[in-house]
């Protein structure tokens, strides 16, 4: 079943509902067996005896045929909940609780079907009762104690005179007004630690995920936690001591105020105290734990954003970087996404020219390196990451450099913290960007220098020569460059030549762009012939001042000239005058993948399934049916193309690596496409074919669910596709992870076998990824597959 989030933004309506609540309830000691509540009926809720407390239900502002089975403060400010049985379940209107004959508090929806009950009772049940301490318990005949109580049940407050047993939790509520299941964990550890923990952002809503190591402990070992009837909560430890973790008694006497101890949706602990009797205004917070949220790095703030202290608020604000914006305002857990086009990995050059540096002291993001630099000073570290197409930041601290990818984790902002985030933002011609930004930022150019106003008092005379010389050397130089290589009048022979004019025609002056590659641009062209017209895609490279342009098409054309393989696009001819080299594919008439599994309706299941088995067939043929061996280097949804018979076919070797027999791996600078690109590229590691076998894992999860790898817009839970896809995989809630679909959940086992596969290939240790061979016979079942480890654990 779906699990419905519970959302509390002001409607009057509803507040209106909620104003009639006291005429609506009933004080009632002894909770009769067969007494009931319904959520529009006589009496909604029940009160404690001297009334500061009520059960019942409660309409959520957004929709008030949902309720809340909860408890609540009557008393204080917003009438603040303590506990909820269906946090995650709303109740519909015509629901209803009970204390039925079995002894047991059963919720049921309008059919009868059950929401919620209590997991214990019993014919020996006599009544149930809400106690003036916020205790709603049912009472057995045989026990002094109480066959159930909500203080063993907690949500994310406990009240005086509440203890937590070893294996009890709190969970914060997603947000202030969300009482769902939040980011955060306190938990009494079995092994008598008291710990604070964030679930992982991809963890799916009300499922146990491996947490991640606790941002706050109390440092002993105890055996519960204890919020004392005095105002105090402390750790009883084995030895019989105590250890304090919030104290309000002197200042705030229980006699004369209400106090409640709650873990927020920031995360934090807070002790909240209201004076009895109060006329109005807010809870005052009397403690925290931790102090400071901002320094713990438990990622309070979601994805490219960073955590910074509240001031006077009590609450933790998050602020998204410059030109980043947050994914959902009213949401700000979900992080923040950048507002501008990443730096394109497919140009060469510093990124100088549409990049900048912005200096951000005392900002740090911990998690996502991929490369350490030291020593080196701030304009180094600058230029480092500008000039690194996969940087978004780096953080510079002393004499250390670390260069950090997307998406950015854990951010805070401390005044006293020595570190320096150099944020690489768009330069923007129209716009005086160090005007928007905040008095503590540095702007830096592409060369890492900051930006002076400077006045040029040099002679036309020497400014004319200096030209002339530039444009008798550009000149010259081009001029020399008209001349073909030898090698290259040597290239495919067994190809069709064409002449620039050929193939200038057959595109009608290069007019209908197909795509942009790594050294040129396609376009879509038609050739005549006395029988038929057939349609090709002609790829015209860059023409560049270096041996690049030359190297690349030498590259090409020796490589898909000798392969043939019903996955792989056939290359058909060329062209080679000078500075003018063009490639001649074959057209694919269905264009990219991207374009088929964002459109407009997904592409079936057995589609998809057949797609994914074209791409693994063509990667085996070139890493295993090629002599050398070819790495392809840049797998990714818009270097797959579809044809006619919707049959995937790979093409662009442009970035292609060839190894000879002899050899197992090859040394080369950081290639192919952001978000698919395998770690070992980031640690200037050898690469082998497993590069392949990483991008084809990502892939194949962008096929499983139709969408990107990296999506801000999805939330921080789901964001990066990876870890949401291992988190429902340990889950046992692929469900999630697909929407819900029928299909691939109607052929549940090749889904979690193809999920399984796609895990194994994005293991971050390229000696845990199978041969791509291994991963096609994963693929069609024909060895077993091993639950994987989680890929994400080295990273």
């Amino acid at each position: 079943m779906a699990l419905l989030p519970i959302f509390f933004p002001n409607f009057s309506a509803v507040s209106l509902l909620l104003l009639l609540l006291p005429s609506m309830t009933a004080a009632q000691n002894n909770i009769t067996r067969g007494s009931s509540l319904r959520p529009l009926g006589q009496t909604t809720s029940w009160l404690s005896p001297s009334g500061d407390f009520a059960v019942g239900f409660r309409p959520l502002v957004s929709n008030s045929n949902l309720f809340l089975l909860a408890i609540w403060f009557t008393k204080a400010p917003n009438q603040a909940v303590v506990w909820a049985a269906n946090r995650n379940t709303p109740a519909q209107a015509g629901s209803k609780l009970e204390l039925g004959t079995d002894g047991r508090l059963v919720l049921t929806a309008p059919r009868g079907a059950e929401v919620w009950s209590t997991r214990t009772g019993g014919t020996n049940v006599t009544h149930a009762a809400m106690l003036d301490t916020g205790n709603f318990v049912l009472v057995s005949a045989e026990s002094a104690g109480y066959a159930w109580e909500s203080f063993r049940e907690p949500m994310d407050t406990i009240l005086p005179s509440q203890v937590l047993s070893l294996g009890s939790r709190l969970t914060s509520r997603l947000m202030e007004s969300d009482y769902s299941d939040g980011r955060f964990q306190l938990r009494m550890q079995l092994d008598g630690n008291l710990s604070f923990y964030q679930s992982p952002p991809s963890c799916p809503r009300g499922t146990d995920c491996v947490l991640e190591e606790a941002y706050w402990s109390a440092g002993v070992v105890g055996r519960r936690l204890v919020f004392s009837g005095d105002g105090d909560v402390f750790f009883a430890t084995k030895k019989g001591r105590s250890a304090t973790l919030t104290s309000a008694e002197s200042k705030y006497p229980p006699r004369e105020f209400y106090h409640r101890v709650t873990l927020d949706p920031d995360g934090v602990l807070r002790h909240y105290v209201y004076q009895r009797n109060g006329t109005g205004g807010l809870w005052t917070v009397a403690a925290s734990v931790p102090s400071d949220i901002c320094l713990t790095g438990s990622g309070v703030c979601g994805y490219n954003s960073y955590c910074r202290p509240g001031g006077t608020t009590e609450k933790t604000n998050c602020d998204c970087l410059p030109q980043y914006s947050f994914v959902d305002p009213a949401k700000k857990y979900n992080g923040c996404k950048p507002d501008f086009a990443p730096q394109s990995c497919d140009t060469d050059g510093s990124g100088g020219d549409e990049f900048q540096i912005v200096s951000l002291p005392g900002r740090d993001f911990l998690g996502n390196d991929y490369e350490y630099l030291q020593p080196v000073n701030e304009e180094q570290c600058s230029s480092a990451c500008l000039s690194n197409c996969f940087c978004a930041v780096a953080i510079h601290r002393g004499d250390d450099c670390w260069i950090k990818r997307l998406p950015l984790t854990k951010g805070k902002y401390h005044t006293r913290d020595p570190a320096t985030a150099l944020l690489k933002v768009a330069r923007d011609p129209n716009t005086t960007v160090s005007a928007l930004l905040p008095p503590d930022l540095t702007l830096t150019t592409g060369k890492g220098k900051k930006t002076w106003l400077l006045l040029l008092g040099t002679s036309n005379c020497l400014l004319l020569a200096a030209v002339l010389i530039l444009t008798f050397c550009y000149y010259h130089k081009k001029l020399q460059s008209t001349r073909p290589s030898p090698e290259s009048r040597n290239l495919g022979r067994t190809l069709r030549p064409f002449t620039y004019k050929d193939l200038q025609d057959a595109t009608h002056g290069f007019k209908e762009e197909l795509g942009k590659g790594a050294f040129g641009i396609v376009y879509k062209g038609l050739i005549e012939s006395d029988s038929a017209s057939t349609p090709i895609a002609v790829k015209r490279l860059k023409v560049l001042d270096d041996d690049d342009a030359e190297k690349e098409f030498e590259n090409e054309v020796r490589i898909i000239a000798q392969i043939h393989h019903k996955n792989l696009v056939r290359l058909l001819g060329y062209c080679n005058e000078g500075p003018r080299r063009l490639l001649v594919y074959e057209y694919m008439s269905n264009g990219p993948l991207l374009g088929l599994l964002l459109g407009s309706s997904k592409p079936d299941w057995d589609t998809r399934v057949q797609l994914a088995f074209g791409v693994a067939r063509g990667l085996v043929y070139l890493h295993d049916g090629c002599n050398p061996q070819i790495i392809h280097c840049d797998i990714k949804p818009q270097n797959i193309l579809i044809d006619d018979n919707l049959t995937a076919r790979i093409t662009d070797f442009g970035l292609s690596k060839l190894l000879r027999a002899d050899q197992s791996r090859t040394v080369t600078g950081i290639r192919g496409t952001r978000g698919y690109v395998a770690p070992e590229w980031f640690k200037n590691m050898p690469v082998t074919s497993k590069v392949d076998v990483y991008s084809f894992g990502v892939l194949l999860l962008e096929i499983i669910c139709c969408r990107r790898s990296v999506e801000a817009e999805a939330g921080e839970s789901k964001a990066v596709l990876a870890y949401w896809a291992y988190d429902c995989f340990r889950a046992g809630r692929l469900d999630l992870l697909v929407e819900d679909e029928a299909e691939p959940l109607a052929d549940k086992s090749r889904l979690e076998r193809l999920v399984t596969v796609a895990l194994w290939c994005i293991q971050e240790e390229p000696s845990l990824r199978p041969t791509m061979k291994k991963v096609m016979q994963m693929l069609e079942g024909a060895v077993e597959v091993a639950d994987p480890p989680d890929p994400s654990f080295h990273i």
